[in-house]
């Protein structure tokens, strides 16, 4: 089958709203999430050059003054992390001649880029991080109804815009694309020595998504140490495979677990290094839950980075056991948020929603307002007098932003 189209990102607006405002736009976020498509879909006219490519690497990395001196007219330069020292010399360049939207820069390294573009040309660029296809994208391309087997297909394949656009079967591209992240990122670009190890350690990783983040259990279960495996957790988070999610750190008067969470940036991913070969096998799967919480918690995100925001998301969970998996903290609002698969809605999922809200309601400061939202596994949203009940499929439907 030809391929589709490709989706316009809902990212775009913001992409297109900070090149009128800086002279430098910064694209980040995992590789193949589609940073090149999305900055040459809108500009169109802009030159295009990728530093993947040797002979243009080369040329930058021995001579940046004449690589740049034919882009007077700006351009955009692609996997810019290849040649971090461009940045010290796009940044005099733009000094010179600072006209907005003159330069679009993509990286899929956030622990090499980051750094140098915050040194380099801070108050000079935007930055916005684009993640796989959010639910919404997805539908564009291959709608999915409210059933219980399409919530179990889209965690399961994720969001990677190759499996969708291409219709590639998701077992076997991710297949393909763990093995090149492994065999051509880390052993280049991140510094891993031991791949063998690395790879036992980020199969293992996909067994802790959605639980506290346990070092000694990583590095011991990869046969390293806890300080590695605190490095190698950092290469996972720079490379954008996965995240830490921080506890809630607001004054609730009692004792909270301090320690963050770990969530897969894509829970298509997650399922495949966890050996879960069909949505049926993960309906069944033991780490479902844990699953469709990390999905949720990335859909959440996502939501936030589409309007070139940065979310402060969080979880809480006390030194009794009491948790929610998902606290988004708006400043004057809080938003607890609670995962079930289920698609039938029980009156005890909302618990933990009440114990926390009753907490919060103590803190010092206390916030304006708590939301309760139960995101499940069925087809009705309903107000309930305990909170909204929001089905899995309307989560890109809600004010996350307000």
């Amino acid at each position: 089958m030809k391929p589709q189209a490709p989706i316009q990102r809902r990212i775009e607006p913001a992409l297109l709203e900070l090149a009128r405002s800086f002279p430098i736009v910064t694209v980040t976020g995992p590789r193949q999430a589609g940073k090149t498509t999305l900055c040459r879909m809108a500009f169109p006219n802009k030159r295009y050059l990728s530093l993947e490519a040797p002979d243009e690497r080369r040329y930058a990395l021995e001579d940046p003054r004449g690589f740049l001196g034919e882009l007077e007219d700006g351009a955009i330069l692609d996997e810019v992390q290849r040649a971090p020292e461009l940045l010290s010399y796009l940044q005099g360049m733009v000094d010179q001649d600072p006209e907005p939207g003159r330069f679009i820069l993509t990286g899929s390294a956030n622990l090499t880029l980051r750094s140098d573009v915050t040194q380099s040309l801070a108050g000079r660029t935007g930055l916005l991080e684009l993640f796989p296809l959010d639910i919404e994208e997805r539908n564009a391309l291959s709608p999915l109804s409210y059933s219980i087997e399409d919530l179990w297909r889209a965690v399961w394949e994720g969001g990677y815009p190759a499996i969708h656009h291409r219709e590639i079967p998701a077992d076997r591209w991710l297949g393909a694309y763990i093995r090149t992240y492994v065999e051509r990122d880390v052993r280049q670009h991140l510094a891993v020595g031991d791949l063998l190890a690395f790879q036992s350690f980020l199969d293992l990783a996909a067994t802790h998504t959605a639980n506290i983040v346990n070092l000694s259990a990583l590095g011991g279960g990869a046969g390293v140490s806890h300080n590695t495996a605190r490095s190698w957790l950092s290469v996972l988070e720079a490379s954008y495979l996965a995240f830490r999610l921080p506890p809630l750190h607001r004054n609730l008067r009692k004792r909270i677990i301090k320690a963050p969470k770990l969530h897969f940036q894509d829970s298509g991913l997650a399922c495949h290094l966890l050996g879960v070969r069909t949505p049926e096998e993960l309906r069944r799967h033991p780490l479902r839950g844990a699953l469709l919480e990390s999905w949720v918690v990335a859909e959440v995100n996502k939501a936030f980075a589409n309007r070139g925001t940065r979310p402060h998301l969080h979880y809480w969970r006390d030194h009794r056991g009491r948790e929610v998996d998902l606290v988004v903290d708006r400043g004057h609002d809080l938003v607890a948020v609670e995962v079930k698969s289920g698609a039938t809605v029980n009156s005890s999922f909302f618990t933990p929603l009440e114990q926390f809200e009753a907490l919060a309601r103590e803190a010092v400061p206390a916030p304006d307002r708590v939301l309760s939202l139960l995101v499940y596994g069925g087809d009705r949203r309903q107000e309930r007098s305990h909170g909204l009940v929001m089905p899995w499929r309307d989560l890109q439907s809600y004010s996350w932003t307000e």
